[in-house]
C-alpha cells in the first residue's frame, strides 16, 4: 500500500474517532445516557422558620439544562411570595423519613432517570401517603422507562411515550378541561403558549380516577404519530396536566415546562401556586388579574 493511501486511511481514522468522542461527549453532559448516581449522605437542613417547600432537582437522565435554573429562581421566588421557605437540593438522600417530615411539600422540578435508592423510595412513598404532597414539573414524568414501577402506575399514573419532533417546539393550544375549577380558572378556555415541546403518553390517568385539568388540542400543532423518537400522539383526550389524590397525599404533575420562558408566563406561575396550595392541602389563591392580562400566552 502507498504511503499517501496509509496516511489519508489513518487521518480518515483519527478524525472519525474524534468526531464520535465529540459526540459522545456533547451526548454524555445532556443525559441521553442514563447514570446511575446515587446519593446516600443526607445534606444539613437549616432551622426552617417558615412553612417549608423542598424543590428537589436531579438528574440521572436527560438534563434540561436551560430550563432548571429557571425553573429554581422562579419556584424560588414564587414559593417566598407565599410567605414559605424553599430548600433547593439536588441530593436524593434529602428522602429520609427524618427530613421529608420536616416540608409541607415537595417539587420535583425537571427529575430524570432513576435518582432514589430502595430506602428513598419507601420513605417518599410513605410520606405522601400519611399526607405529604408532591408536584412534578415536565421531565419529572418524561422518563421511557421506570426502574421504580410505583412512581410511574401510582404516582404519575401514565407513561411517556414520547415527544414532539420536527419540529421540536411548537406553539400548541392548550386546553382547560373543567372551568369551574378553581385551579384553571384564571385560564382562557383555549389557551395558547408558544414554541413548547409537548409530551405524549401511553394511557389517559382519567382512566385511573385522576382529575385531568389541562389537556392539548392536537389539530393546533404538528404531530408525526410513531417515529424515531417515540410517539407524540394520542388518541381522544391528550392530557398535559393533572392530579389525583394518593391516600391521604396529593400528587400534582405538569408537562408543560421544557422551555426556560414558559416558567416567566404569568399565566404559569398562577397556575403553579395554585398546584403548590393545592399539594399543600389549602385553598387555591386567586391569579393576579394584572399580571394574568399580561400575558402574551393568553387569547
Amino acid at each position: 500500500m502507498k504511503l499517501w493511501i496509509k496516511r489519508s486511511l489513518w487521518t480518515l481514522l483519527a478524525v472519525v474517532l474524534l468526531l464520535g468522542g465529540t459526540a459522545y461527549y456533547q451526548l454524555r453532559s445532556m443525559g441521553v445516557f442514563p447514570r446511575y448516581d446515587y446519593d446516600t449522605v443526607p445534606p444539613t437542613l437549616p432551622t426552617f422558620s417558615k412553612p417549608a417547600v423542598l424543590v428537589f432537582t436531579k438528574t440521572n437522565g436527560f438534563i434540561h439544562k436551560d430550563a432548571i435554573p429557571v425553573a429554581k429562581r422562579v419556584l424560588g421566588k414564587l414559593i417566598a411570595e407565599q410567605g414559605w421557605e424553599a430548600y433547593l437540593t439536588d441530593n436524593a438522600a434529602v428522602h429520609s423519613p427524618e427530613l421529608l417530615e420536616q416540608f409541607d411539600f415537595i417539587i420535583w422540578n425537571n427529575v430524570s432517570g432513576d435518582v432514589l435508592t430502595e430506602p428513598q423510595r419507601a420513605a417518599m412513598k410513605q410520606w405522601l401517603e400519611s399526607g405529604g404532597g408532591w408536584l412534578g414539573i415536565h421531565a419529572s414524568g418524561g422518563d421511557h422507562s421506570y426502574l421504580w414501577s410505583w412512581y410511574g402506575d401510582t404516582l404519575l399514573g401514565a407513561q411517556f411515550i414520547g415527544h414532539t419532533m420536527h419540529p421540536q417546539f411548537q406553539d400548541a393550544d392548550v386546553l382547560v378541561a373543567d372551568d369551574t375549577l378553581a385551579v384553571t380558572d384564571h385560564l382562557p378556555a383555549r389557551w395558547t403558549v408558544e414554541k413548547e415541546e409537548w409530551y405524549a403518553f401511553a394511557n389517559n390517568p382519567r382512566d385511573k380516577g385522576y382529575e385531568i385539568l389541562l389537556t392539548l388540542d392536537e389539530d393546533s400543532y404538528r404531530i408525526k404519530g410513531e417515529n424515531f423518537f417515540g410517539n407524540d400522539h394520542m388518541e381522544g383526550e391528550h392530557p398535559i396536566a393533572w392530579r389525583h389524590k394518593l391516600a391521604e397525599g396529593r400528587v400534582f404533575y405538569s408537562a408543560i415546562g421544557h422551555q426556560p420562558y414558559t416558567y416567566e408566563l404569568p399565566m404559569y406561575q398562577a397556575f403553579l401556586v395554585k398546584a403548590m396550595h393545592w399539594v399543600r392541602g389549602a385553598a387555591e389563591p386567586q391569579a393576579d388579574a394584572e399580571a394574568v392580562a399580561s400575558d402574551e400566552g393568553g387569547e
